[in-house]
């Protein structure tokens, strides 16, 4: 399945670099994610609670960051494994800095699901991909709040 997403954010592309690069940010912002503990340099043990429709189930698997290129650009690799299926996934994230206070993040990337999950079918899962993106940049548009001052 391919996956892809793009948001403006209120913000310097080196602000919006900080957060995805922060563990507890990057926690707080990503769906279903109820811990993030860390292995190694970039690397991770993420357990993922997911439950949106018909797709419910606790996820347990790594999350790397490779391919970094501060602050613009980062692949993300996340094998979970939970009793409804495995899934593997690769995407890249871009940061395109238009101003000092305005940038955006864009994301390419596939994801290979095995069980359940794959006999669900594209439909069911692009829906749920959706739901995922949408809550993400929801999540990453709060942090960006919490960086400004109050008026």
């Amino acid at each position: 399945m391919q996956l892809k997403g793009k948001e403006t954010f209120s913000t310097s592309g080196q602000q919006l670099w900080d957060i995805i690069m922060d563990k507890d940010k990057l926690a707080a912002i990503t769906p279903g994610i109820s811990r993030l503990e860390v292995l190694g340099e970039d690397e991770y043990k993420a357990v993922v609670d997911i439950s949106i429709g018909p797709v419910k189930g606790a996820f347990k698997g790594d999350l790397k960051m490779v391919d970094k290129d501060p602050p613009n650009s980062v692949t993300m690799k996340v094998k979970q494994m939970s009793k409804i299926g495995n899934a593997d996934v690769t995407v890249h994230l871009h940061i395109e800095e238009i101003s000092p206070t305005q940038s955006t993040l864009s994301f390419k990337g596939l994801a290979k699901m095995s069980g359940v999950l794959a006999r669900m079918g594209q439909r069911v899962m692009t829906g749920v991909a959706a739901t995922i993106t949408k809550q993400l940049f929801a999540a990453l548009q709060e942090e960006v709040q919490k960086l400004k001052p109050n008026s």
